[in-house]
């Protein structure tokens, strides 16, 4: 059989055969007892219909088949990746939906370029006084030429800027008064310290301290370079997942016309120390002096020299795209969004051990989560007065590329989408008694999330962790940028028969020995009667959007809402 042919049935056979294996153990047997679907207000008897028919253990056999070995972690640009999106589109066809991206098929191409740093790269650190500082790749350092040039030179004075950033809604900014063209820009992720929800978003972290920010604020600048301080405190993770997520090859969308930085690097916390010793300095004296208002560049008595090789790969990947066409004449032509990303970081070649990242909760639950919506809403009786649209996105672990790519693209006008609920990293633990729905207040449609929650008996949470800056870090915050209404749905940590210190710990746990690790992998023991909660809690909302007589808005000042205008 050709090799073509070959990707193109295994979907069809890997759904059948897994979906079989998975429902056989008592212990999934048992699993499969439905929970009691609420009566939500509002909602004809197709809905609940339909929420009653979301099946755990379909979502189980998503997420076993799409964490598998044999996807080779979902590497964007990689065999396993595309095998994913081939998956994907073969379930959503085989659901009766349409196509809805390129040319009447189910695939939206993205142009990407992967870049990856070889280890014949060279980086060091030479203050004018005393012996230069060698770094060592993945270990002391990780960085990137995001110029897409395969060797690059730089030899630059460094700066130090505190947080890099401009904001002057806050009255706040370190370029202030420095020219940083040609300069290398040591900086600290995350932004100042506030109690103020008015003030950087009090305890919950803004895009200002987002390392994406950082760089691409740097570059529009004209800096050569910029030196991310890597502190776990700071950025939620570990240096694991920083050498984990830098330490292969980076994409980013091709033919993009904004300005990109020589050397996009991050470095650790111990390195920046000895770097500020070096020039006669405390680092602690330096990150303390900069969370204060007035705070001045410094220019350091030290340069930058590195000489990096790249490796450039032009490649073409999919975000995959399905329609529910709506019911009313009119509103049928406005949409809502239902999304998650299915790709992971891929596989190492050589490194020993397992070598596969495999992206179980990260996010093969997300997809298999929409999914079943995709299953039980093409099957429903009937369907509200505007479209569904079910997305899967390619990138998101390379920093939202694939999304980045929908939101400039999408297949109908960013205006006449109404909302976007997005998943991501649910966890199979067990029913939840709570939700999280981070970002939804910052829209018209909050009132209706808030009600229906109550009605399914779940305690709407804040983010557990407000520093980590969740909101601009999955794919509802490229669609926010377009303009879009868009948010994540998640569990929170309570769950039945447990309290929430038990739901605290395995969060940590998996951030801590799971999150990009080769270990997030499928297991028989996992608990997919939440993620079916969470399918069917965002049926309700997606149905109610998508009958409400008026669209969903952004809250007055909210930072998105002039994208919505």
């Amino acid at each position: 059989m050709r090799k073509s042919a070959l990707i193109s049935l295994l979907p069809i056979l890997a759904t059948g055969l897994l979906f079989a294996q998975t429902a056989r153990t008592p212990a999934e047997r048992s699993a499969k007892a439905k929970s009691t679907v609420p009566r939500i207000t509002s909602l004809p008897p197709a809905a609940e219909q339909a929420m009653a028919a979301v099946d755990p253990e379909r979502i189980r056999a998503h997420v076993k088949f799409l964490a598998s070995d044999l996807l080779e972690g979902r590497g964007t640009g990689a065999r396993g990746g595309d095998i994913a999106a081939e998956y994907i589109a073969t379930q959503l066809e085989s659901y009766g939906l349409k196509p809805a991206g390129d040319g009447g098929t189910y695939m939206q191409k993205v142009p990407m370029v992967g870049i990856a740093t070889q280890d014949t790269s060279t980086f060091s650190l030479d203050p004018e006084k005393g012996q230069p500082l060698v770094l060592r790749n993945h270990a002391d350092y990780v960085a990137m030429d995001e110029t897409t040039a395969t060797q690059s030179e730089i030899d630059a004075p460094i700066l130090w800027m505190g947080y890099g950033i401009d904001a002057p809604e806050f009255n706040w900014n370190d370029y202030k008064g420095v020219d940083v063209k040609g300069k290398l820009l040591l900086m600290m992720v995350n932004e100042p310290p506030s109690d103020d929800p008015k003030y950087f978003g009090g305890k919950a972290l803004t895009y200002y301290g987002r390392w994406t920010y950082k760089f691409e604020e740097a570059a529009r600048m004209g800096a050569a370079g910029v030196m991310l301080i890597h502190k776990t405190d700071m950025a939620s993770y570990g240096w694991d997942v920083v050498r984990n997520s830098w330490g292969g090859e980076r994409s980013y969308l091709r033919d993009d016309p904004a300005p990109k930085l020589k050397l996009a690097s991050w470095i650790q916390l111990e390195i920046a120390r000895k770097l500020a010793q070096a020039c006669g300095m405390n680092l602690d004296e330096m990150m303390a002096a900069a969370q204060k208002p007035g705070f001045k560049a410094i220019a350091l008595p030290a340069r930058v020299n590195a000489h990096i090789v790249s490796k450039v790969r032009p490649f073409d990947v999919n975000n995959v795209l399905a329609k529910l066409t709506g019911s009313d004449p009119k509103l049928r032509e406005q949409a809502v969004f239902f999304s998650a990303h299915y790709d992971h970081l891929g596989m190492v070649p050589g490194m020993p051990g397992d070598n596969i990242y495999n992206g179980a909760q990260d996010n093969a639950t997300g997809c298999g989560i929409v999914l079943e919506m995709a299953r039980v809403l093409a099957a429903a009786k009937m369907q509200p007065k505007r479209s569904f649209y079910f997305a899967f996105v390619t990138a998101e672990e390379q920093g939202l590329r694939g999304s980045e790519f929908l939101g400039k693209h999408p297949p109908v006008p960013a205006k006449e989408i109404c909302l976007d609920l997005n998943y991501d990293d649910v966890p199979p633990l067990g029913v939840p008694q709570e939700v999280n729905v981070t970002g939804a207040e910052r829209t018209t449609f909050y009132p209706i999330v808030e009600r229906t929650a109550k009605e399914f008996g779940l305690a709407i949470v804040p983010d557990s962790q407000p520093g980590a800056g969740h909101y601009y870090r999955s794919d509802h915050f490229s669609m926010a940028r377009a303009g879009v209404p868009a948010f994540s749905i998640d569990e929170g940590n309570k769950y039945q028969g447990h309290d929430r210190e038990w739901g605290v710990q395995q969060a940590k746990e998996f951030v801590d020995k799971h999150y990009h690790q080769p270990s997030d992998e499928y297991r028989p023991d996992m608990d997919f009667r939440g993620d079916a909660v969470m399918a069917r809690f965002g049926i309700a909302l997606g149905w109610l959007a998508g009958n409400q007589p008026g669209e969903v808005g952004w809250q007055l000042g909210d930072e998105f809402a002039k994208g919505r205008q």
